[in-house]
């Protein structure tokens, strides 16, 4: 007796709680009051996992997973609560009672969603934050690891290597990518050639889906299952945890950067890169970054090209093999750093060489900058002529010490080629030599600052659309661009979704929409820019 009317009263306590909580922000609170009284009434009783814009710590949980300062501003719609699951159950009661209630979730495992559609909309909302979840098992014998959304890409290589030495996992090289997302839409990263995507190698998924009802591969099917490797989680299910397998590294791998100034020849060695990079043996990736440098002059801008490089093996083999393929880099041993492959991804992410690993699980970033992302595929060799114009386009559109803009070409080739476009969700496979990434950032703030960068990048791109894919323009989903569908030369003849449906996804699309119209017919997992059912194609 004792037991139940504990029970009883923390019930009640919850319910007041919560309700009391809402009231004190908002006038209209019917919808969001029967949310969390569902909540409160379900059998996973979790007040401390639930965040409302009256608890003292609701600012705190919402920033914290924000890694874009434009979505940090004022005039940002907010959720009217957080949820951060610690248990699946609490994952099934949100998804249950958002659906009961007519209040739509965003969920969030890393908040790298570059258009923050993962913790911002202009409906009523909810956020399903994932951050607790995040328990990380490897099983090395079986070459296999089970990795739960909310555990970030940085933690999972720190845990992988401290498991084994000769494996890995191809992901991304930002730490604190959230597997959740970046997975389901696709993984890319520098070891893309050797093993293909993060989606190329998952073997299982447990998820929740629009019922509430927890699945696995082989109860959600194989077409669900195919649907969210590179179509983006969010659109079907709640991700909860992966099983993925693991790739196999040597001991040392060896990493490298040489940039060249166009007086050093940095348009004759951008050309040949693009004849060569996809072409090289797959165990070397080398990403080609371009961006504008002061001059020694104060108001002179230069052209600095980059090429950065990950190979897996030692630097004495790796040399030759460059010179000979690619003498143009003028690649030397001095040049080179040999260091474990955990080393490297901590070199990927920026930091200077001799930093601790541990830093790699460092999960709170924070949004040290505004950005604006874009992206582009290419499919044929961008004459010397081309190259020439894109760095005029850059010098003419500038730099300064409050804003900067770049582009990232990441080539393609080896496992990339072999993979065909309907094996995934994710259709952007042979044919490709290489992806770009487009980048502004900048730290002052400002509306009149923002549009005038975020102008300055979609001139960039619009510029670019003599040199890269046509019919249609393709675009990388993990690099959303909310631009896409929603200016008027993309509407011609097209609806919104078909546009960025066709740009993500290609063929794939329609089969998007038909496992969407399957698995979630009443459209409840849905954002600006995710799956409709059963897309009318004409």
């Amino acid at each position: 007796m004792k037991d139940s009317n504990s029970a009883t009263f923390t019930l009640v306590t919850i319910v007041l709680f919560l309700s009391l909580s809402w009231r004190a922000t908002s006038d209209s609170s019917s919808q969001v009051d029967k949310f969390l009284q569902c909540l409160a009434n379900s059998s996973a009783l979790m007040l401390e996992s639930i965040y409302t814009p009256s608890n003292s710590s609701f600012e705190s949980a919402l920033q914290a997973y924000i890694r874009n300062r434009r979505f940090l501003t004022p005039e940002i719609p907010k959720p009217v609560a957080i949820v951060a699951p610690t248990h699946v159950s609490h994952v099934q009661a949100t998804v249950i009672c958002a659906k009961e209630n007519g209040v739509q979730i965003r969920v969030r495992s890393g908040g790298h969603d570059y258009e923050g559609l993962s913790y911002r909309s202009n409906v009523t909302f909810v956020i399903l934050d994932m951050f607790n979840l995040r328990s990380i098992d490897v099983d090395v014998d079986n070459e296999v690891a089970f990795v739960q959304a909310g555990a970030t890409i940085g933690e999972l290589y720190y845990k992988i290597a401290n498991e084994s030495k000769g494996h890995a996992y191809p992901g991304g090289v930002c730490p604190s990518l959230g597997t959740g997302g970046h997975f389901s839409g696709g993984g890319y990263g520098n070891m893309m050639r050797k093993y293909g995507l993060s989606v190329d190698n998952i073997l299982d998924a447990q998820v929740v889906g629009a019922d509430g009802n927890i699945l696995d591969r082989a109860s959600m099917g194989e077409d669900l299952f195919w649907a969210i490797r590179g179509g983006g989680g969010a659109s079907f299910a709640v991700i909860v945890s992966w099983k993925i397998k693991l790739v196999q590294v040597p001991e040392k791998v060896t990493v490298f950067t040489v940039p060249f100034t166009l007086e050093q020849g940095a348009t004759d060695v951008a050309f040949k890169w693009q004849q060569v990079a996809p072409k090289l043996p797959e165990d070397l990736y080398i990403r080609q970054i371009a961006s504008v440098i002061n001059g020694s002059c104060p108001l002179e801008k230069k052209i600095l090209v980059s090429f950065m490089g990950l190979f897996l093996g030692e630097a004495d083999k790796l040399v030759p093999l460059v010179n000979q393929s690619f003498p143009e880099l003028n690649l030397t041993k001095e040049d080179c750093k040999e260091m474990s492959w955990l080393e490297s991804t901590v070199y990927w992410a920026g930091f200077p060489v001799g930093t601790p690993v541990q830093v790699l699980l460092n999960r709170t970033q924070g949004a040290p900058n505004f950005f604006k992302i874009k992206s582009d595929y290419v499919k044929t060799v961008i004459p010397k002529e081309g190259l020439e114009t894109i760095w005029q386009m850059l010098i003419g559109m500038g730099n300064s010490s409050a804003a900067n803009i770049s582009m990232q070409w990441n080539p393609y080739g080896g496992k990339m080629s072999e993979i065909p476009e309907s094996s995934t969700a994710f259709p952007h496979r042979s044919g490709n030599l290489f992806l770009i990434q487009y980048v502004v950032y900048w730290s002052e703030e400002g509306l009149n600052v923002s549009n005038h960068n975020i102008d300055r990048l979609r001139d960039m791109y619009d510029r670019m659309g003599p040199f890269v894919s046509k019919d249609p323009r393709e675009a990388f989903l993990n690099y959303r661009d909310i631009d896409i569908g929603s200016s008027p030369s993309d509407q011609t003849n097209f609806t919104h979704a078909q546009v960025y449906g066709s740009k993500y996804f290609k063929d794939n699309f329609q089969r998007l929409t038909m496992v969407k119209a399957e698995m979630d017919p009443s459209n409840f997992f849905k954002n600006e820019q995710s799956i409709p059912p059963n897309f009318n194609f004409k």
